[in-house]
């Protein structure tokens, strides 16, 4: 069946302001310190935190990166959904938020979150649910 009212339009986040200090190696956590904004460094913090086996640290980071990848997503003309292209690399910090988020709820036994979360990532990119959910 064909969607008549159509789909809406992609969603292009603009460049994160941690990406480039990131791509130099600099730390998530000193990033997320000093550009409190960076949804990446943020959700590299979350996975960094997961990967420890620090289950809160990482939920709460995510969390973080979740937030502020919404409010970035209104700004920037997103409606609530659509698509958002993990190949658009200013993307990816949001679409890992959600995949983090979804394995920090899922480790808190919170499985109603975990599930909204990777039907979201699906939603909102099955490329970067492909390439994140594991």
């Amino acid at each position: 069946m064909t969607n008549l009212l159509g789909e809406p339009p992609e969603t292009f986040l603009p460049v994160d302001p941690g990406a480039a200090e990131l791509a130099t190696g600099t730390s998530p956590q000193a990033v997320a310190s000093t550009t409190p904004d960076s949804v990446l460094a943020w959700a590299l913090l979350a996975q960094d935190a997961l990967d420890d086996g620090r289950d809160l640290e990482g939920y709460a980071f995510a969390r973080t990166a979740y937030h502020r990848s919404l409010d970035s997503l209104r700004r920037n003309g997103w409606k609530g959904h659509g698509p958002v292209p993990w190949s658009y690399e200013p993307n990816q910090g949001f679409l890992r938020s959600l995949a983090v988020l979804a394995t920090g709820s899922e480790r808190l036994g919170d499985d109603a979150e975990a599930h909204r979360c990777r039907e979201f990532l699906h939603e909102s990119s099955p490329e970067a649910y492909a390439e994140l959910v594991r």
